[in-house]
């Protein structure tokens, strides 16, 4: 099968499609035909092997899993023996390592059917960042019907599933963004809109019960000044690639001030993908809550170039590799 893969570190360059072995589903892992993946910060963390100390997990001089991508929707080809739910013919989609391919075997526990009302493209965009986006607010968070959130990176891939979730959790939502993306963001569902390259929220004197930062442009008292006492700062990485410890130094910071401070000051490090999230994301989109905002898609072999536009462009919502 055609695959996207890597054998060093480094830009997009390093990149390559390949023919490699198509992968046999073990007994509880299901083969699924790969008809869309997304793209996310994810992939070019892995690509570059940044920040430096992840290195320590992914592989010191390469890395240890060759194929990128993370998200995927597809038709299931095969089921492993004990897989109960999931059936050959199924539309699924679901979470986990290299799904720039044309197959890719998922244990069970991260796969699920596919929502009715999205395409491929709409549904393989909804994984990773629609996890993190309800797991910071709902778990992390702990949203409350009424509250006041602000999601500073409001029209990036997590923010644009964050505005929604946030809505239809019950929350009134002010959304951070340039002035070009202040229309789609006010279309997703925030009530109020501010324009980060003509003020800064942690200077208005403005104050939310919950700030989930996707950024991380501003420091921890700054983040802090936007709010209530008593509030919540979710610290959910960001930021561009490069150096030793990149945006976990933040969310480090974080930790250690929380217990000094009137605020709960909370990390969110790699949500795990799991079965139970998928149906809620999946119950959302069918609802008509949540619907993935992508902004463009490319073909398998145009793998390095959607990874490249989404490093050096403010993407709007989502980028897709259709297989």
């Amino acid at each position: 099968m055609r695959a996207v893969v890597q054998y060093r570190y480094g830009s997009p360059d390093v990149l390559e499609v390949a023919d490699v072995d198509k992968p046999v589903p073990s007994d509880g892992e299901v083969l699924v035909r790969v008809r869309a993946a997304a793209v996310n910060a994810y992939d070019w963390h892995q690509m570059r092997g940044d920040p430096y100390l992840a290195r320590l997990a992914l592989g010191l001089r390469a890395p240890r899993a060759r194929i990128r991508g993370r998200d995927f929707a597809g038709e299931v080809e095969a089921v492993g023996r004990n897989v109960q739910q999931i059936r050959p013919g199924d539309e699924v989609f679901g979470e986990v390592d290299g799904t720039f391919a044309e197959y890719v075997c998922v244990p069970d526990t991260a796969v699920e059917l596919k929502p009715a009302k999205l395409t491929f493209e709409q549904a393989a965009a909804l994984p990773l960042a629609g996890n993190t986006a309800l797991r910071a607010l709902r778990d992390v968070g702990r949203l409350r019907q009424g509250q006041h959130v602000l999601v500073n990176g409001a029209s990036g891939g997590v923010g644009t599933f964050a505005v929604q979730i946030a809505k239809a959790l019950g929350a009134e939502v002010t959304g951070v963004c340039s002035r070009r993306n202040a229309d789609a963001v006010r279309a997703l569902g925030a009530s109020h809109v501010v324009d980060y390259t003509k003020e800064d929220f942690t200077r208005s004197g403005r104050r939310y019960d919950i700030v989930l930062d996707l950024v991380a442009n501003h420091s921890v008292s700054g983040l802090r000044r936007a709010l209530k006492p008593g509030g919540t700062l979710v610290l959910a990485g960001g930021g561009s690639p490069g150096g030793f410890l990149g945006a976990i130094g933040l969310i480090l910071k974080g930790i250690a001030l929380s217990p000094l401070v009137p605020h709960r000051l909370r990390p969110l490090v790699g949500p795990a993908p799991s079965k139970e999230v998928l149906v809620s994301l999946r119950e959302l989109a069918d609802a008509g809550k949540l619907t993935p905002v992508i902004d463009r898609t490319y073909a398998l072999a145009e793998a390095a170039e959607a990874i490249r536009y989404l490093e050096v462009q403010h993407a709007r919502g989502k980028v897709v590799v259709t297989v």
